[in-house]
Parts: structure tokens; sequence; C-alpha cells
């Protein structure tokens, strides 16, 4: 493998700027560095971090690749700075079994732009009535160690118990999409005077709150790990607190739209904002990200969810719920984070890297950047700026809602393993 050389670089956006010396995927040496016949990366002051990780990615494929593809999905990835990504399992057919995680795993191999780490349902066809091969899973050559019905609620709590216990003996975790059913039949957006006054059914937000409560006191006497999924509300936060104050082994995400937008999008009547769950208020958004910041949520996740023109172009009812995050996660976290001082360049690798890592059970991302360790590393200019446009992202779908907004934080490069997989907007 040829020798990578970054020249003035900031470890963390910290300190003077030192020199990286990448050998054989892994970092072998760090301070002035002169290297023959490396190849040179002329950093010029940016920010090195550890390789993204994100723990919440559709990539689509089987089943869906008019919208998205393991190909197409893994270059968005690497162009934000990923080099993990976790995909979710809600394809055509289902991932609950063996067969489906291998095949995206192997994929993703094949690609090789990031790792792509398949994430296996928890019931059978997300139908929350039989537990799927949790077992089966995780001991195929997908290794899987994160289940899932996102999409869908594990709603039945004896289902949910049961999978706590199981997932607890495999060393793995539960992901729940928490949502009560009952509460949200025929929601489309926060329910709020601002839903009201459009005339939307309205989506609570105890919808939400009362299953992570429920969840986290599940976890808890099953001593098992939990994991909540694109957490919205204010009031989940504080059952996170609770239930981390109490010794749950409870983890938390955020997305960036959640970070960043609020139901007053909503007066556009544009589909592009549906999502699930629903875009909040302006109070949520500011107790979302204090709970970033202070650890009570453990990491950003972008809920990347690529859909065909033809589910989004639509009245709002009919059109399917979400957004692409891969690409713009890393400049949305800069303006709502690091720019209000919430979080400094060492925080965002704590929250887009290294808790993501962790709570995936990956040993080989979100490492500290020392020698010895391995090269999964994104190097981020912190003062460019850049404007979305969805035609011009790597996904096949396009369905941005920052279309045309002008954002901090540019990723110029990203190395798995040493090797450079995006540079300057391009792939490779």
């Amino acid at each position: 493998m040829t020798a990578v050389l970054i020249k003035g670089a900031k470890l963390y956006g910290e300190g003077d700027p030192v020199d990286v010396l990448i050998e054989d995927g892994v970092i072998a040496r760090i301070g002035t560095i002169e290297a023959a016949g490396a190849e040179v990366i002329e950093a010029g002051g940016q920010v090195l971090l550890p390789g993204f990780v994100d723990l919440h990615t559709h990539l689509r494929e089987p089943g869906r690749e008019d919208t998205e593809t393991i190909a197409s999905g893994s270059a968005a990835a690497a162009l934000g700075g990923y080099t993990a990504v976790f995909a979710m399992a809600n394809t055509d057919p289902v991932a609950d079994n063996a067969v489906i995680v291998e095949h995206v795993h192997q994929r993703g191999r094949e690609v090789g732009l990031v790792d792509v780490h398949p994430v296996g349902a928890v019931t059978v066809g997300l139908k929350g009535e039989k537990l799927a091969e949790l077992g089966t899973m995780a001991k195929s050559k997908a290794n899987v160690r994160v289940f899932s019905d996102d999409g869908l609620c594990v709603a039945d709590p004896l289902l949910m118990r049961r999978a706590l216990e199981y997932t607890n003996a495999l060393g793995a975790v539960i992901a729940q999409h928490a949502e009560e059913p009952r509460l949200t039949v025929g929601a489309q957006a926060h329910e709020g005077e601002r839903a009201s006054r459009l005339g939307y059914t309205g989506w609570p937000a105890s919808a939400e709150e009362s299953i992570v409560a429920r969840d986290c006191l599940l976890a808890e006497h099953a001593k098992a790990r939990l994991h909540v999924c694109h957490v919205s509300t204010s009031g989940t936060t504080d059952v996170l607190r609770w239930a981390k104050a109490r010794g749950t082994k409870v983890s938390a995400e955020v997305t960036p739209h959640h970070l960043l937008l609020t139901d007053s999008r909503l007066a556009t009547y544009d589909p592009i904002n549906k999502v699930n769950p629903p875009l909040r208020t302006e109070s949520d958004v500011e107790k979302l990200r204090a709970a970033l910041a202070d650890g009570t949520i453990d990491c950003v996740a972008t809920d990347h969810a690529p859909h065909a023109v033809q589910d989004k172009d639509c009245e709002w009812s009919a059109a399917r719920p979400g957004m692409l995050g891969l690409q713009t996660a890393l400049s949305i976290v800069a303006e709502t984070m690091v720019r209000t001082g919430l979080l400094d360049w060492r925080g965002v690798a704590r929250v887009m890297s290294e808790r993501p890592a962790e709570i995936g059970g990956l040993t080989d991302h979100g490492r500290p950047i020392a020698v010895g360790e391995p090269a999964n590393l994104t190097l981020v200019d912190p003062d460019a700026e850049w404007t979305v446009s969805g035609r011009e992202l790597a996904s096949i779908a396009a369905n941005t809602p920052y279309e045309g907004m002008r954002l901090p934080g540019v990723v110029t490069v990203t190395l798995l393993r040493g090797r450079i997989t995006a540079r300057e907007g391009k792939i490779g």
C-alpha cells in the first residue's frame, strides 16, 4: 500500500499543525515528517478527525435500488467524511436472516468506500409479531451487533423484553424506533399549534417519550443495552437523564435535521420536510442541542433516507417520510453545535465518531489519532462553506431539506485504512 503523508493538519482542531504519516493502513508517525515516495495531502491547518460512523443509514439495497444502492450510498458517506455506516434492515426483502445481512455486508466490501455493517431486524418481516433470527445473524459473516425494526416500533412490551434479553446474551444492542403506534394513527406532523392551524393530524411528543420510558425500564430489568433512535423531543431528553442516573445501559442518537429544522417549515406544505419522527418546536431543538453537548444524547446519526421523486413530489399525506443526510451531516453539526460554541472539534469527534463506534461495537473506528491506530480519518476545512444542491449529491435520490442553503464546514479528504476514498468532492 502506498504511504500517505498529511502535511500540516490540526489534530482535533487543537494546537499547532503537525504531519501524519500513514503506512500499511495505520498511523506510523506524527510530527514534522518528510517521506520520499509518499502521496502528500496538503492540509494547510485543516482539522483532522477520526472518520465518522453513522449508526442509522438507509441504503435501500436490496429492493429499492431506484432510490439508493450500497454503491451510491457508500459514495455519499465517503464524501460526507464517514468511514463506517450501519445499514438499516427495512429493505425488500427485510434483513431478518443471515442470507440478507451477509449480502449487504459483502456488497459493502465489494464497493469498498466505507465499512458497511448491516443492522438486523428485531422481528420477522418487521411485523412485530415474532423475533427474527437474531442469533444466526449475530453469528453470520456479517457479525451483526445492532438490531432494529426502524421505521416501525417494537410496540409489544413482552416481545421487546425478550429481544433485549436475547441480544444481551449476544453482546448486541436493540436500536428502538420509539413510537407508540396507537398515539400516531393518521399523524402527519408534530402535535401543536402549527399542525392544528394547517389542518394536519398531530403527532404527540408523548408517543415517543412513553416508549423510551418503557424501554429504559425493560432494559434495566434485563440488564441489557438499549439504543434510542432519532430522539426528537425535550421530554425524551428528560427520560434519558433519569434512566442514565439510575445506571440503565441506554444510549441515544439525534439527527442533524432535528438539531436544525423546526415545524415552522410546515407552512410551506412541502413534503421535503416530512420525516419520522416529525420536526418539532424551537424549544425541542434547543433542548436537543444541549443534551447532545452534555452527553445525555450520545451521538449524531443521519437517518439518511433517500426517496424517489414521486414519493416526495406529491401531496403531504401521500409523501414518504425521510431526508438525505450523509453529505450534509458534518455541516449541520458545524452550524448548530460548533458555531454556537456548544461543541469544539474534539466534541464533534466524540459525537460523530467515537461514541457511535462504541455503541455499534466497532473496534477499528472512532479510535484516537495516535501512532499505531487504524488510519480511518477525515480532514475538514472548518472555514470553507458550500451551497447544497440535491442534484449534485452522490445519492441517487435528491430529497434534501437543505436545498440552496449555504453551510459551513467542508470534508476535503476521507481515508479508510489509509486509502483515500474521497478527496475534494470526488470519490477516490
